[in-house]
């Protein structure tokens, strides 16, 4: 089994990656964020990227009064048997345009690294359009890897919602569809298909300097689909997952 699949389901988590609205300055253009997090579990598009086991996470990112804006971000992985690596290096960088106050839109471009296992790199394009705390996603690749060793075009999308609840609990959903032109997935009986679902509700509270969050993630790949192509059963199944960030 390749774990070119799991490669090319990475991501930053569905993050929005536009600037944040508390940075630190530079000089009156250029604004630089760091965000350092631990969590239970690295799970992107509902699929774990460790095994269930716990990761580590940083992001640094460089962002203009313009809405430009790059950086990076990384986390330990484990994909299991022969695989070498054990990092996820993601590069990205794009627009962010504050259409109106309630309005914006996020455009921009992502690279996946894995060091030690290049076959896995792959690129993303993104767009998300946030109106009024209601999101609208897409990432699409045209270099994902497969089990077929080939690449092809891949194309992420998620619907979302976003408020704060009373004694400043933060509420974020999602529920996400993950396409792959050739089959990917395979059932008991020999069935196969090329996409599945996933979905995410996460509490977030900002308490004692720390963001802390705390997940509901689920797929609808049976046991059988989800060990045909990321080579485990219980990586796609649902689970909690508990975090928590520091911005500077």
């Amino acid at each position: 089994m390749k774990h070119a699949t799991l490669a090319a389901v990475c991501a930053l988590a569905c993050a929005a990656l536009a600037p944040a609205a508390i940075a630190m300055p530079i000089n009156d253009d250029f604004a630089v964020d760091i965000d350092l997090a631990a969590t239970s579990d690295y799970r992107s598009r509902g699929i774990s990227q460790t095994q269930g086991d716990p990761a580590l996470q940083a992001d640094v990112m460089l962002s203009h009064i313009s809405g430009l804006y790059l950086g990076a971000w990384t986390s330990n992985v484990d994909f299991g048997f022969a695989s070498k690596t054990r990092q996820e290096v993601d590069y990205y960088a794009g627009w962010a345009w504050q259409m109106s106050e309630q309005v914006n839109l996020d455009l921009g471009y992502l690279r996946y690294t894995y060091p030690k296992e290049s076959q896995y790199n792959l690129s993303e394009f993104y767009a998300i359009l946030d109106v009024q705390g209601f999101k609208l996603a897409a990432y699409y690749s045209s270099d994902a890897n497969t089990q077929y060793g080939k690449d092809q075009d891949s194309l992420y999308t998620w619907v979302g919602y976003h408020r704060v609840l009373p004694m400043e609990v933060g509420l974020e959903l999602r529920y996400g569809r993950v396409d792959f032109k050739d089959p990917s997935y395979w059932s008991h009986n020999g069935q196969s298909r090329d996409s599945y679902r996933e979905w995410e509700a996460r509490l977030t509270r900002d308490f004692l300097g720390l963001t802390w969050r705390l997940s509901y993630l689920d797929t609808n790949l049976s046991q059988a689909e989800c060990a045909s192509s990321y080579g485990f059963d219980d990586v796609c199944s649902a689970t909690v997952v508990a975090a928590v960030s520091k911005h500077f």
